[in-house]
């Protein structure tokens, strides 16, 4: 008997009484490798000590203070750490407790930007299908992730999609990357023009997708392309790391990689690597200038916004993350873990797309390699490869739903930056006996 309110109250679950590196001991002693790093937060795996010290340091000194009345140095030197290094002219950081909170206040931002400079008729936000922006309304309203908005339906905000950059499944063939991101291009500028752009306030992606379609990356130029449509309709381009910012792709900002700055930036999950809740909004010089010369307060917050611990421990994950080199760690790693499932599951019949960056790595499964036909929706496969991988001693973070919302499974792999080639190949291993089990060669 609990009294928890499980988000599956119909299973039980083991108690976790211990972190390790890279795995997870339970109250009966097995060890469970985090290969799925939770839902991609633990990306200094667990128990590190300099991050535990650091949380300690700042709980001796004050907790929690409220952001009405005080700063703290902690939230301070995190945001001096990270307007240092983010792209642009991407400055000014707003501490939140999660990702959805951060992609919500992103939102928010985006329209008051719109009001305050008077244009109160943007309001209208586009998307992607097949992405995933968080659980709040505002956040579930712009995503589009089919299974999880549909109960909610009533309560949402009208939001446009357009359709996501999946070259496994939507690339012609014979069609070039620089042509596909120039048809989806096209397409976002279409849709501005149909809405009315000065109807249109923000363009809002996943710089790699997650959870929802399983590691997206987008083609070469894809977002440089999607930018310049933004600017020339003066769209905010509102990019959502949470899951695969942070380091996670092998940079410490995913669109690092791909040239593009946008207006607003979201991350979480990876900024404080599970050891305290943290997010936080990031804008540009642009935006924040607007607000201060307009009413001068940003119409939002939330109770442990620039919470002091959370912004101490994050401050000393991203400490770690650089001082250990774990961006080079986690490219190498990344080409090792892609190599490996390459070599072990191409000829698998029901393997389709390996794909990702870095240590974010999506593997689609299919029923017929040639076709790409779906599996059965009703088989579940994707929850039987995370009950039966969980029996190995590996957690990975599948899902349903890849394609449309209904059809299609994939699994996510987004394993800590301290793996060493051992720990990459006993996943490699573990995951193609899981694979093995439920779909047999």
């Amino acid at each position: 008997m609990t009294h928890v309110f499980h988000r599956s109250p119909k299973q039980t679950l083991p108690y976790a009484v211990k972190g390790d590196g890279i795995a997870i001991i339970a109250s009966d002693g097995k060890r469970y490798i985090d290969a799925s790093g939770g839902a991609a937060v633990s990306c200094l795996g667990h128990s590190h000590p300099a991050v535990i010290q650091a949380i300690k340091q700042q709980l001796d000194n004050i907790a929690y203070a409220h952001t009405s009345f005080f700063t703290s140095q902690a939230a301070e030197d995190l945001a001096d750490f990270l307007a240092e290094r983010a792209p642009g002219d991407l400055n000014h950081v707003y501490f939140l407790s999660g990702g959805s909170e951060a992609v919500e206040a992103s939102l928010k931002l985006a329209r008051q930007y719109f009001v305050e400079t008077g244009q109160p008729e943007r309001r209208i936000f586009i998307a992607r299908r097949q992405s995933y922006h968080g659980n709040t309304l505002g956040a579930l309203a712009i995503g589009g992730n089919e299974w999880r908005r549909k109960p909610f339906l009533p309560l949402l905000t009208q939001a446009h999609h357009v359709s996501a950059c999946y070259p496994y499944r939507d690339q012609q063939t014979g069609e070039s990357d620089e042509q596909y991101a120039d048809r989806l291009a096209q397409e976002l500028d279409d849709a501005i023009r149909e809405l009315g752009a000065h109807n249109v306030a923000a363009f809002v992606a996943e710089t790699v997708v997650g959870a929802t379609a399983g590691a997206l990356a987008p083609v070469g130029g894809y977002l440089q392309k999607i930018r310049a449509v933004c600017d020339r309709h003066g769209v905010l381009l509102i990019l959502d790391e949470v899951m695969s910012g942070m380091g996670r792709t092998g940079y410490l900002f995913a669109c690092e990689e791909d040239g593009v700055t946008p207006d607003i930036l979201a991350i979480a999950k990876g900024l404080g690597a599970g050891y305290q809740p943290i997010g936080a909004m990031i804008a540009s010089d642009r935006i924040y200038q607007a607000i201060l010369d307009g009413s001068g307060f940003f119409q939002h917050g939330h109770t442990y916004m620039g919470h002091a611990s959370a912004c101490a421990g994050a401050l000393a994950v991203q400490h770690a993350i650089e001082q250990d080199g774990l961006l080079a760690n986690v490219r190498e790693r990344g080409e090792q873990l892609r190599a490996e499932l390459h070599a072990a599951l191409d000829s698998h019949p029901n393997v389709g797309d390996i794909r990702g960056r870095g240590l974010f790595v999506g593997i689609e499964l299919v029923q017929d390699k040639t076709s790409k036909q779906v599996l059965d929706p009703a088989l579940k496969t994707h929850a039987t490869l995370k009950k039966k991988a969980f029996e190995h001693g590996l957690m990975i973070y599948p899902m349903g739903g890849t394609v449309d919302g209904v059809h299609g499974d994939h699994i996510l792999l987004a394993p800590p930056f301290i793996c060493t080639p051992q720990d990459i190949s006993r996943i490699v291993q573990l995951l193609v006996q899981t694979i093995d089990a439920v779909l047999p060669r």
